[in-house]
């Protein structure tokens, strides 16, 4: 049975990749920070569905006790996909955005994402087959006001994404990005009435979670192969 970690895996989305995985089959440490009550509920739907799900608590920001919990995970057999779904906004017009919120926001996409897959691809490589997803977003693809750090993050994602997949490629190993546009999950709860989504949004909807997680178990299939290095919009026809 393969295995799969999801970070951020107690979310909206977060939980829906972890769920959609599981029904493919894979055992899915589902990981959280803070919200270890939430994941614990997600793996117990897991398992009332007749699949197999663990919970594992680490703050991504931290290095070192990043890297101890994923080996400590490891010791049961090789983490083949790693889903980067952990990501926050704190958002300000930038002349108004303060260092913390800059850092923040920073620390936990793109220096989260470091410290999670870089202890695992070794192992993945002697597996010689892998998948490595991150979750990005719309705002990375085209901008968004206010969010200046939060574009900043995901954007600098769509190029690590590109560059270790031409590392990886000849080992087996895809790496790819997904961006969502605005997706119906409590996170963008008062950010986007239902006026402003069909404004914005060509389909006039919100996506849905199980969509993402659709997506995600996609290329984390065989099937998905010959797909490497690509950011793949899903957005319902935004951009």
């Amino acid at each position: 049975m393969k295995r799969a970690l999801v970070t951020g895996g107690s979310g909206g989305i977060g939980s829906a990749i972890c769920k959609r995985l599981a029904q493919d089959g894979l055992h899915v440490i589902v990981h959280a920070n803070r919200g270890q009550e939430k994941a614990q509920a997600v793996c117990d739907a897991i398992a009332q569905a007749g699949g197999s799900a663990e919970v594992a608590v680490f703050d991504i920001t931290d290095a070192d006790a990043t890297r101890v919990a994923v080996e400590a995970l490891s010791a049961a057999g090789a983490i083949q996909i790693i889903v980067n779904n952990a990501g926050i906004h704190d958002d300000a017009v930038f002349p108004g955005m303060s260092s913390g919120q800059w850092h923040k926001v920073i620390d936990v996409s793109l220096h989260g994402f470091f410290n999670v897959t870089q202890p695992l691809t070794m192992p993945m490589i002697r597996t010689r087959w892998g998948r490595i997803i991150t979750v990005s977003s719309v705002a990375a693809v085209a901008g968004n006001r206010g969010q200046v750090n939060y574009s900043a993050a995901k954007g600098a994602l769509h190029s690590a994404t590109k560059s270790l997949s031409l590392e990886l490629a000849s080992r087996g190993i895809t790496v790819n990005a997904v961006a969502p546009g605005i997706i119906a999950t409590d996170m963008i709860a008062g950010s986007f009435d239902e006026k402003m989504i069909q404004n914005m949004v060509p389909m006039k909807r919100a996506g849905k979670p199980d969509e993402v997680a659709d997506l995600i178990a996609f290329l984390a299939s065989e099937q998905a192969g010959y797909i490497s290095g690509q950011v793949i919009s899903i957005n319902g026809g935004m951009i």
